[in-house]
């Protein structure tokens, strides 16, 4: 089988590797370019490509008829898209005889969309996982070829769950290939009425409003927690990142009563308090790049006091 390939991110360099074991012959592996100033803590499937002696171009403008012309040349026999960040225009899919495949980081029909492993892990999911699905004109809206799931812990971040959904999506593709390969692949339904749809999360979608529930708060700390942007608070015009944290039980616990919600120092700790009373332990507080501690916290919430009060 000829493939074509669309691919970025751990996702992608897993998924090509495991076509490149099967003895897929990837004619050309389409990436992104690098965006300036993003921090890149996955794998570079160009680096992959390259490692693989693979033809690989990098493009952004799907539409533009170099790239439909590559893909032509390509003579794919199945198109496959493995985390890439943009969608493929139909007219590239009807290239492949035996079909166009898209591996998606969740349990269609649930969090169809964007960033579906922070999406998962802000909504309280105890489950997700990955997804091999027809690639239709519609997002995330194919038949479902296979899937399989992970579990969600209550402590894990994004990133580890990223993780599990980067081997979730190795296993799927692996046992699917033969079946597309023959021209058979399962067709199982992909209900979206039954399902979930989210949008794209930009960096401020992590302000933290304390006066949610511990358990709302949490979950958005866990979502966005470091390599993703980050929950933030602001205390006098300084955003301090929670990179880290634990909810803590109500024995665990100190007493906050009187204390409104925000950060707080509490002796060399520092604690979040949350609208419904629960409390977060802050186990890394980041200014800008920079580690604090509880003194830096009492030193800008006091120097932030200071000003109010003369204004």
């Amino acid at each position: 089988m000829r493939a074509v390939v669309f691919a970025y991110s751990n996702v992608g360099d897993r998924c090509l590797r495991v076509l490149h074991a099967r003895g897929v012959e990837v004619t050309l592996v389409v990436t992104h370019r690098d965006t300036p100033g993003e921090t890149l803590w996955f794998e570079r499937v160009a680096d992959t490509a390259t490692e693989l002696s693979l033809p690989t171009v990098l493009v952004e403008d799907l539409s533009a008829a170099e790239l439909a012309q590559a893909v032509e040349r390509a003579r794919p026999d199945a198109i496959f898209s493995f985390y890439f960040r943009s969608m493929i225009p139909t007219a590239l899919l009807s290239l492949a005889p035996l079909g166009a495949f898209n591996m998606h980081g969740s349990l269609l029909p649930h969090f169809r969309g964007r960033a579906p492993t922070n999406w998962a892990v802000l909504k309280g999911a105890t489950e997700t996982g990955a997804t091999l699905h027809e690639m239709v004109a519609k997002p995330d809206a194919g038949f479902i070829v296979d899937q399989g799931a992970v579990p969600i812990l209550p402590d894990d971040t994004a990133e580890q769950v990223f993780n599990k959904v980067s081997v979730a999506a190795e296993q799927v593709l692996w046992r699917s290939l033969a079946a597309i390969e023959a021209g058979h692949p399962p067709r199982l339904p992909n209900d979206l009425a039954a399902g979930s749809y989210y949008s794209s999360r930009r960096p401020e979608d992590g302000r933290i409003d304390w006066s949610q529930p511990a358990a709302d708060v949490y979950n958005l700390i866990r979502a966005v927690a470091p390599p993703y942007p980050g929950a933030f608070t602001e205390i006098g015009g300084q955003r301090l990142i929670v990179a880290a944290a634990r909810r803590l039980g109500p024995a665990a616990a100190p007493d906050v009563a009187g204390l409104a919600p925000g950060l707080h120092a509490a002796g060399e700790r520092i604690i979040g308090v949350c609208g419904d009373g629960g409390v977060i332990a802050v186990r890394r507080l980041l200014a800008g790049a920079r580690d604090v501690d509880a003194a830096f916290l009492n030193s800008i919430q006091h120097n932030n006091n200071q000003s109010a009060f003369s204004s």
